[in-house]
């Protein structure tokens, strides 16, 4: 059985999901077509070889507008939750991916909902909302598609330690969406930064169906998608394995 597995040593996040399909063998420019179906108004999207504490990973980079004034301004442009269900129905992702999509933008809403107790209709989606989110979460959804594997395995996710900003204060690690999305998931915390953030925590949780060690498989690709940092003490990566499992008491020969 095809099976891909996402190794969480050093926490996931969207760009680092997307940049190891990438390293593993994902058309950027299939991705890019998928993305510009939206029409919504991006900039660009690209990717680039990078080391991360000497591993060599593939970064996804969003390229924001030019022409906005101020840095940051179109990654951090918010869109409600009907225009962005609105976008991915018009896309050209598959039936079954538009669903996928539009299931996990109302998975992140009802998350941010629970936590400020508010209705899903009128929940700040800050998190859901946001121009680099769309972005991860609908080239995750053409990614898994293009890859074609149901069988999605992931190991327990590092959240990491410290404290993190939201859009309502500093907060310990995990963040309140992420440690929503991660309930029921196995998780432990190791070093003194944020490394699971929420749409990281959407896209493994969904698409997993279970967690634990590597399983026993014949490795046929491997893919690093890299994280912003780089710390020199461990490399901020996401390992994909991508091969077929074994069968029981088969041989390794």
């Amino acid at each position: 059985m095809a099976t891909l597995y996402f190794d969480c040593f050093s926490g996931a996040s969207g760009d680092m999901i997307l940049g190891a399909l990438l390293d593993l063998g994902l058309p950027l420019d299939g991705l890019r077509a998928a993305l510009g179906s939206l029409a919504i108004e991006y900039g660009e999207v690209t990717s680039e070889r990078v080391s991360r504490a000497g591993i060599a990973a593939t970064k996804f980079r969003l390229i924001e507008r030019s022409e906005d004034s101020a840095p940051g301004a179109q990654a951090h442009k918010h869109h409600h939750l009907k225009h962005i269900v609105a976008a991915i129905r018009r896309s050209s992702l598959s039936p079954e991916g538009q669903d996928r999509a539009v299931q996990l933008f109302e998975r992140l809403a009802e998350a941010e909902a629970a936590i400020h107790d508010t209705p899903i209709e009128r929940v700040h989606l800050h998190e859901v909302g946001a121009l680099d989110s769309i972005i991860d979460i609908v080239g995750a959804v053409y990614g898994f598609e293009w890859f074609g594997i149901a069988d999605v395995v992931a190991s327990p996710l590092n959240v990491g330690g410290g404290t993190v900003r939201c859009a309502h204060g500093v907060f310990p690690v995990p963040a309140p969406a992420t440690a929503r999305l991660l309930s029921n998931a196995p998780v432990y915390g190791s070093g003194t930064t944020e490394l699971v953030t929420p749409t990281g925590a959407l896209l493994i949780t969904s698409y997993a169906r279970e967690f634990g060690p590597l399983p026993a498989m014949r490795i046929h690709g491997t893919g690093y998608g890299a994280g912003d940092r780089d710390p020199k003490e461990a490399p901020n990566v996401l390992r994909i394995f991508r091969g077929e499992r074994l069968e029981a008491g088969a041989g390794t020969g």
